[in-house]
Order: structure tokens, then C-alpha cells, then sequence
């Protein structure tokens, strides 16, 4: 079923030409989700809401097929377009979340990143809730995300441009100069170019550093403990890999779109089969809060994209798949079962 035919199915929702039954349905799923008003969802990012919500309604529902009336399939359809569809909001009452009783959402000072000069080096350490944009010697920029650590030259010699990102996350764009190579080094990995823009992303709880390509062409040599070079890796644009810490592979693959990528520099959030582990550092992130996970249910995957929606709005929707609940206290984020 393609998206016009689910807004279809809403616009008699709307004009009140559903059964009762699907108008209850309907409005129970609109009831548990995102409830504020949001802007039109770009027809690029659709295809992310939609899965995001698909996943939902596969984990929510446990009725076997044979069971299944036609109406559920109206309902369900519904609740597809009804979650990632922002534009039915013009037509429905608005209402507020009711925040859980005891919660509160901070409202901090923004938070300060740390630059301090040592050794002929610039060392950069980012907040949560921080990204900064860094300018090279020789004209390459870097865009650091929150809770990094960053070191590079003051000034570049000889033939070599090193840099170091000894934590998180930075997005490279580097300029060309076919006699000096540019290398970012990031744990036991090596990611060098001559002219090109490129992802790296390395926080040691994650237990996996990946490099994506964007533009260009890089070559990623993982270094072994006797400073000699193990195996090597090619990637040209649209491409990715994934060195795991633990066992010392690098496994290539490729992505689609440049947001499930660079989407953090915009300040959205895409998270494609993303782990729990990567998805509360990016609620960490962007947000500068910290989760802590009461609940049974630490290891599990999720799909979806938010791109200007509040905290609150996330962690509900987030929660709403997992059948978690949650309560926000301050800066903290406590989720339950």
C-alpha cells in the first residue's frame, strides 16, 4: 500500500466517513504517540517515518494473519501515516503530552566545550548537547559532535597532515593537496585522503569505530600493535565500514541517503536497525541528558527519524515501540518496563 493511498484513508477519517470501529482504533494509536504539532515531514524523510512505524506495529501486534479482518488492515494503515504524517495535524484538535507525574524537563544553560593548547596541538573536548566546527591550518574543516575529544596541529610540517580523534564523532572535509596526505587516526584505525569529505565515528561504548564516505575516495589501514599495517580498506562514495573493536574486523557495506550519515550536523536524529547502545548515545547527544535503563529490555534495535521534534516527543515515541515507559526528571532520563 503506497503513501497516497494511506492518506487516502485518512482523509475519510477526517470527514468522518470511518466505522466507529476504525475511528477508535484510530484515535487510540493517535492518542499514545507524538501529539504536538510538527512541521510537514519532507517527502525525502518519509520513507524513514514510515518504516520506524511499520516496526512499531509489527512488534505491537501478536494477532495471527489467518485472524486478521479487512478493518485491521484500514486501522493499521492508518496508524502508519497517522505517526509519520505530520500533515493530519491540521485537520485534528491538538492536545498536550502529559508529562508523568513527579518529571520535568531542565532548562539548562548551554553547555561549553573545552579548547586547550598543548604541545603544538589544539585539544578539543565537546559537550553533550555540543557540536563545534573546526578550521585547519590548511583549510580543511571538521564538525565535531557532542562528547568528543579532538586533537590536531596548530600548524602542518612536512608531508604528512595528522589529526586525532581520540573519542566520538567528526565529519571531515578536507582540503586537496596532492603532496601532503591527510590522515585521521582513530584508535587502531587509519583514514587517509587527499581530497574528500568523510564521517568518522568512535565512542568507546559502542565497542566499533565506522568511517563513511561522502565525497571522494579514502583508504582505511587498520594499524597493529607493533605499529605495522594490517589489512586494507578501499571505499569510494556511499560507502562504509564498521571496524569492531572486540574482534578486529572491518566489514564494508554501503548506505543511501548522506543524512543517515551527517543528519547529527543538522541536529536530526536517523537511526536505520541502530542498536540501543547507539540510540541512547544519540538522545545523550543531542539532547545533553543522560539515560538510565531500569527496564529488562537493553538489547534491541530501531528504525526512525526525527528531525525537529522535542525530547519528550522522542523518548514517547521511542518507548511507545519498545512498550517501555519512562519518566524525565531534570536531565535524567530513567526508562522502565
Amino acid at each position: 500500500m503506497d503513501t497516497e493511498h494511506i492518506k487516502q484513508i485518512l482523509e475519510r477519517y477526517t470527514q468522518g466517513q470511518c466505522t466507529a470501529e476504525e475511528s477508535a482504533i484510530i484515535e487510540k494509536w493517535f492518542e499514545g504517540v507524538n501529539r504536538h504539532h510538527t512541521p510537514p515531514v519532507a517527502d525525502d524523510d518519509l520513507p524513514l517515518q514510515l518504516e520506524a512505524v511499520k516496526q512499531s506495529i509489527r512488534e505491537r501486534i501478536q494477532v495471527p494473519r489467518r485472524q486478521l479482518r479487512p478493518m485491521y488492515y484500514v486501522a493499521a494503515a492508518a496508524s502508519v501515516l497517522l505517526l509519520a504524517g505530520a500533515w493530519l495535524f491540521t485537520y485534528l484538535k491538538q492536545s498536550r503530552t502529559a508529562i508523568p507525574a513527579g518529571s520535568s524537563i531542565a532548562q539548562t544553560t548551554p553547555p561549553k566545550s573545552s579548547r586547550t593548547e598543548k604541545d603544538g596541538f589544539m585539544e578539543l573536548r565537546t559537550a553533550k548537547g555540543a557540536t563545534e566546527r573546526v578550521v585547519l591550518a590548511d583549510g580543511s574543516t571538521i564538525v565535531v559532535n557532542a562528547s568528543s575529544y579532538l586533537r590536531y596541529p596548530l600548524q602542518f610540517t612536512g608531508t604528512r597532515r595528522d589529526v586525532y580523534l581520540e573519542e566520538g564523532e567528526a565529519f571531515f572535509t578536507v582540503a586537496s593537496n596532492e603532496k601532503s596526505a591527510f590522515t585521521v587516526h582513530t584508535g587502531n584505525l587509519q583514514t587517509t585522503a587527499l581530497g574528500t569529505s568523510f564521517n568518522i565515528r568512535d565512542y568507546a561504548h559502542e565497542n566499533r569505530i565506522t568511517v563513511a564516505l561522502l565525497t571522494g575516495k579514502v583508504k582505511i589501514d587498520r594499524v597493529l600493535d607493533n605499529n605495522k599495517e594490517g589489512n586494507s580498506v578501499i571505499l569510494l562514495p556511499n560507502e562504509q565500514v564498521h571496524y569492531n573493536v572486540q574482534s578486529l574486523q572491518l566489514v564494508k557495506s554501503s548506505f543511501e541517503k548522506q543524512e543517515e550519515i551527517t543528519g547529527w550536523k543538522q541536529g536530526y536524529l536517523v537511526f536505520k536497525d541502530a542498536s540501543y547502545t547507539e540510540v541512547i548515545t544519540e538522545i545523550e547527544n543531542r539532547y545533553g541528558v543522560t539515560v538510565i535503563n531500569q527496564s529488562n529490555k537493553k538489547e534491541w534495535k530501531y528504525t526512525g527519524f526525527f528531525k525537529e521534534e522535542s525530547l519528550q516527543d522522542v523518548v514517547e515515541t521511542i518507548c511507545l515501540a519498545k512498550s517501555l515507559s519512562y519518566t524525565i526528571s531534570n536531565d535524567t532520563i530513567v526508562l522502565k518496563n
